[in-house]
């Protein structure tokens, strides 16, 4: 009888005390983030509540496994199987702990300077999230080198290692040479504020929004809802156009072929209402002037602003759009035509008839005349 109670008094009650202590903790984790909601910390805490149940279960039977007195013939194995979920299951808290607070610094900090320096704002939160990811990897790193330490044959075989790793880290640093590279690049972007989280970028004509920044790769999502992944070393290597570099605010231009007759006094006057009427126009500038002419139409050009990138392409669609239904509607004259009116010859010259054969006179001198019949 002692020995079915025995490991049922020991296992059984560690997993009750551990189900108590998660939910003890998660209830105070949960009255702290009603009664404090300036900081997301406390509800950020409450996800490592799965590993620190697994940790707290951990310890408590790695400390009393022995008192269970059960599979003694296995003692060895069971303590070393309970050691790799501790280390994996405090690694895993320890990751989640360091998440929740970054999330919060870096939650604080977006809220006191969002309104002001937005751009800042989108480099620190990239900055945060490489931050975030090294330490996750090297807590990992950690977390299996302590793994592995826990097997006799590992720790038996740690002179060797030690002897081969300069070869060994010559060779691994020629294979992953474009990894480091990806990797050296990823911090130089973070610190050298290149390009940052929600900045609007250029890359190989397309245009859209930077989504991701990891170590290794930077994804796009485009104006399509597209994703665009690239290697971080293409952002150090070749150049590209960051709309959100500085300030935010852009110009943009407007392009119209119109007929020479075309009302310019009217269409800058009407650019003036459309804007006027455009909530997506910060009001700093616009114009409208002739950039280029050519035998059948003009060039006119409007040049628009807006304080970012998403206002400044709905302002031109907008301007391009109801410009061209005022001149369809006011001035129809103003639209491009193509001439099919007879050349007006100067005075003097003869109109050139065409003969009775359809054949003219110009392209009848290089026709050979008729064969006589002999």
């Amino acid at each position: 009888m002692d020995d079915v109670l025995r490991p049922l008094i020991v296992v059984g009650g560690s997993v009750v005390l551990t189900l108590l202590l998660g939910w003890a903790t998660d209830r105070l984790l949960r009255k702290a983030d009603e009664r404090h909601h300036e900081t997301p910390l406390w509800g950020l805490l409450r996800r490592a509540r799965v590993p620190y149940q697994l940790l707290l279960c951990a310890v408590l039977l790695r400390a009393s496994y022995d008192e269970a007195r059960l599979l003694t013939s296995h003692d060895v194995a069971v303590g070393r199987v309970l050691t790799l979920v501790l280390i994996g299951s405090a690694a895993w808290m320890a990751i989640r702990i360091a998440a929740a607070v970054v999330e919060t610094s870096y939650a604080r900090y977006a809220s006191n300077h969002r309104e002001r320096n937005p751009a800042r704002v989108r480099r620190v939160r990239t900055q945060v999230t490489l931050i975030r990811r090294v330490v996750s990897a090297a807590v990992g790193v950690v977390a299996v080198a302590a793994m592995l330490l826990t097997f006799p044959a590992m720790r038996a075989a740690g002179a060797s290692l030690l002897a081969s790793a300069g070869i060994l880290g010559i060779v691994a640093g020629v294979a992953a040479q474009s990894t480091l590279s990806n990797m050296f690049a990823g911090l130089q972007i973070a610190f050298g504020d290149m390009v940052r989280i929600g900045d609007t970028v250029v890359v190989d004509g397309e245009w859209g929004t930077v989504e991701e920044i990891t170590l290794t790769f930077l994804t796009v999502r485009t104006w399509d809802e597209r994703r665009i992944t690239m290697p971080v070393s293409y952002f150090t290597s070749k150049p590209f156009e960051n709309w959100s570099r500085g300030t935010p605010q852009m110009t943009g231009t407007v392009f119209w072929h119109v007929d020479h007759s075309a009302p310019l006094d009217a269409m800058r006057e009407r650019l003036r209402d459309i804007l006027r009427e455009c909530p997506e126009w910060d009001g700093r500038a616009y114009n409208l002037t002739v950039t280029d002419t050519t035998p059948s139409t003009l060039e006119v050009r409007a040049l628009v602003t807006a304080k970012d990138a998403d206002d400044i392409w709905t302002v031109r669609v907008k301007v391009r759009e109801q410009m061209m239904r005022f001149l369809a509607d006011e001035h129809p004259y103003a639209l491009p035509r193509v001439n099919t009116a007879d050349a007006v010859l100067p005075p003097g010259t003869a109109r050139e008839s065409a003969p009775a054969d359809g054949v003219p006179a110009a392209r009848r001198l290089h026709t050979h005349p008729p064969r006589q019949p002999r």
